[in-house]
């Protein structure tokens, strides 16, 4: 796989020899709320594009994190291991958190 640092400065790049948005973060969490609902309603009708609308929503979100600054895999591999570590258990029938760190 391509490096996500590469892979953000290519998605941003694109926006940008496109005159797409690069400024407007609250308009891109929009456009990535719309990737996500056109995947989940491929996903529902069983539309063979899912794969196609799954990289859309990567897409944006390689976007969003280059444009607000943040490395991205850098991000999804400290989240996992902060994951790794978190324990869950049933209580009264609903699945909660009873160890590991509880933001986010």
């Amino acid at each position: 796989m391509e490096d996500w640092k590469k892979l953000q400065k290519e998605v941003y790049q694109n926006k940008l020899d496109h005159h797409f948005n690069v400024t407007d973060v609250h308009l891109e969490f929009c456009h990535l709320y719309g990737e996500v609902a056109e995947a989940h309603a491929a996903y529902h009708k069983r539309k063979p594009d899912l794969g196609e609308e799954l990289a859309d929503v990567a897409i944006y979100l390689l976007g969003l994190a280059e444009i607000l600054g943040f490395d991205l895999e850098e991000q999804v591999v400290r989240k996992m291991e902060i994951n790794r570590k978190r324990r869950y258990q049933v209580v009264d029938g609903v699945l909660k958190r009873i160890e590991g760190e509880q933001h986010g």
